[in-house]
């Protein structure tokens, strides 16, 4: 049976009509309230729904939004202005001196003070306001807030764990623009509180499937069907204890069919209440994860303007679970059986399954009793007649010129004295919407590389890899590495980087100074047949400068190449080509600083730079020594080789 079910519901799911565009309100701190110690309404269930949302990645399929709480003003739109006062004011510490009131207005064991009453309240019923909002708005198809559906809230008194009517203030939003409105509660209990607000109106039909006898709240006979002009607009179907899927199905889609056919709706609110679930604390029904689901499958079918919203349910682990499916159920999307990892995991022991299975307990409405109930609902449908229609204008949310919440948000944002100290507000963090090639695997690779964090063919660079440079070869056309006395291109520019990084103390300059040759000892003269291959390469050498840059010109790359190569130039005298005017010029200069670079050498402690294989930087007082034009010495082949002497002063 199950398996049917199931079948059934995927059909609907994947064969129905285009994606939908779907809103989902959500506000992290609905979780941080709770009623008072061993009450069985916890908040903390939508937190738990919300995680299992967020780890099937359905947040993919639909826009996630914090709504604004609701406030006092809004709440009274339904609710008396001296209930609302008192919900304000009331709290754990001054509840003693407001024992009238809580008398009053229903509030003690059902519906204690708690901290933050007036706060949750603000949040569940902001939520819908704000979905019914965005679907007058055309800004989505369906609007999620599990949060809501607390209809029991009378219009001056709380009851059954329900304050505040969110349900009743979203259909008011959506009655400024529909119509008609259809609510639609598959809760184990009646909703009176909906039914209540427009029992003499025919632009809303209350639908309410739920058991009828010795259970709260004891309203919602068959007989009740309005008054005036609602009348035969609230339609209830009173159940019995133990109703499966099946059951359930077969009263489920022949009314909501006919209400359809013969009412019109333009939008449709339904009330998910998780208590009608199998196993609930409160509840009586036995319907699966499965046979639930099937009743949002069904209502999605129509193709209308919907508001989805929570309800009751007081077995958190089952409430998440369902919650989560038909969200994936809304967004068109399949799940997986097998629970995410996530931070409530342990809830879901044993089985960490996504299910909610039905017990083998005795079902005691039989098809005789179903099938009488359906045809009387049926015919008390026929008899609304035509659907009602009613001439709308366009009614601001504000008097006299008022705005609405979004466009003081908008204007909030506009303020730089509003938000001073927050780096994005909250209602542009809202407003960001992540689609779905957003979401590609490949996205996170590709970001890796871009950023340097991967080699292009895809490998994790180690942290050498940062050292040498490779970053800057495997990005850029980098000229190919020169060969030099045993050195390559890469590792003059390490050396300038370590002179940069002494420049900020002299003494250490002083101390570096390059490894003169051996007494009586002469350096080999440079063959003839590698001059012309240096002259070659030195113009591409010439594209990384001293500071590892590529394609920068920087003027005193060509001042460390000559003295670099003069440190291993021969003592003897070469006969110098015919030089340029300039070079002759400068002949005094450069010729000062090769006595600098080939000083006797000393009885000082070798550094670091003595040591290794590279030949050492001239020393940077030599450098400073140089007259500006100095650093226009040329270092082609046709520059005049400099005799090479022992200088004559001592080094300071």
């Amino acid at each position: 049976m199950g398996d049917d079910i199931r079948v059934e519901l995927g059909s609907v799911a994947l064969n129905g009509s285009s994606p939908k565009k779907v809103a989902y309100f959500y506000d992290s701190d609905i979780g941080n309230y709770a009623y008072v110690t061993g009450h069985p309404m916890k908040p903390h269930r939508i937190r738990l729904a919300h995680s299992l949302i967020m780890q099937y990645n359905l947040y993919q399929k639909m826009e996630i939004y914090r709504a604004k709480p609701a406030t006092r003003g809004e709440m009274t739109q339904f609710h008396t202005d001296d209930y609302i006062d008192f919900l304000q004011k009331v709290t754990p510490d001054n509840m003693d001196s407001f024992m009238r009131e809580q008398g009053k207005y229903n509030v003690g064991d059902d519906c204690p003070v708690f901290d933050g009453l007036f706060e949750f309240c603000g949040i569940s019923a902001g939520g819908s306001m704000e979905g019914a909002a965005r679907l007058n708005r055309q800004k989505c198809d369906i609007a999620i807030n599990w949060a809501g559906g607390l209809h029991h809230a009378k219009k001056c008194e709380a009851s059954g764990f329900c304050y505040v009517n969110d349900i009743v203030l979203g259909i008011l939003e959506l009655l400024r623009f529909k119509k008609r409105v259809l609510y639609i509660d598959i809760d184990v209990h009646h909703g009176d509180g909906v039914e209540e607000a427009f029992y003499t109106t025919d632009r809303v039909m209350t639908v309410s499937f739920h058991k009828y006898g010795e259970y709260f709240p004891g309203t919602g006979e068959l007989r009740d069907t309005g008054i005036g002009q609602g009348k035969n607009y609230a339609v209830n179907f009173p159940l019995r204890d133990g109703i499966t899927d099946v059951s359930y199905r077969s009263i489920f889609q022949p009314v909501i069919e006919n209400v359809m056919k013969y009412y019109q709706p333009e939008a449709v609110v339904l009330q998910c209440g998780g208590d009608s679930l199998s196993g609930d604390r409160l509840g009586c029904f036995n319907l699966s994860m499965d046979g639930h689901a099937n009743c949002v499958n069904y209502v999605k079918s129509f193709n209308l303007p919907t508001l989805v919203l929570g309800g009751g349910g007081y077995t958190m682990r089952n409430v998440a679970r369902t919650w989560a499916f038909e969200t994936g159920v809304l967004v068109g999307k399949e799940m997986d059986r097998t629970l995410p990892y996530n931070e409530y995991y342990e809830y879901y022991a044993p089985d960490f399954e996504l299910n909610v299975r039905s017990s083998n307990m005795e079902n005691s409405n039989s098809r005789e009793y179903l099938e009488k109930i359906t045809s009387s609902v049926i015919d008390n449908l026929r008899q609304t007649g035509p659907a009602p229609s009613v001439q709308l204008q366009d009614v601001p949310r504000k008097p006299f010129g008022g705005m609405t919440d979004e466009e003081e948000a908008e204007l909030d944002d506009l303020d730089e004295d509003e938000n001073k100290d927050v780096r994005m507000t909250e209602h542009r963090w809202d407003k960001h919407v992540e689609h779905d090639n957003e979401f590609e695997a490949s996205d996170d690779d590709e970001m890796a590389q871009a950023h340097g964090a991967t080699r292009q063919n895809g490998n994790k660079r180690t942290f050498t890899d940062y050292r040498k440079g490779e970053m800057e070869i495997d990005n850029a056309d980098a000229p190919p590495a020169k060969v030099t006395n045993g050195a390559s291109a890469d590792e003059p520019a390490e050396e300038q980087a370590g002179e940069d990084a002494h420049d900020v103390n002299d003494d250490t300059i002083d101390d570096i100074s390059a490894p003169a040759p051996a007494p009586g000892e002469k350096e080999a003269p440079p063959k003839e047949s590698e001059k012309p291959d240096e002259a070659a390469k030195e113009p591409e050498a010439s594209k990384v400068d001293g500071d590892g840059d590529v394609g920068m010109e920087d003027s005193a790359a060509p001042e460390e190449t000559t003295i670099k190569k003069e440190e291993v130039e021969p003592e003897a005298p070469a006969e110098p080509s015919a030089p340029t005017e300039k070079a002759s010029k400068d002949e005094p200069a450069a010729q000062e600083a090769t006595d600098s670079a080939t000083k006797e050498p000393t009885t000082e402690p070798k550094t670091i730079e003595e040591t290794s294989d590279k030949p050492a930087a001239a020393p940077e007082k030599a450098q400073s020594e140089q007259p500006d034009d100095a650093m226009d010495v040329d270092t082609e082949k046709d520059k005049p080789e400099l005799p090479i002497e022992k200088s004559k002063s001592p080094v300071n």
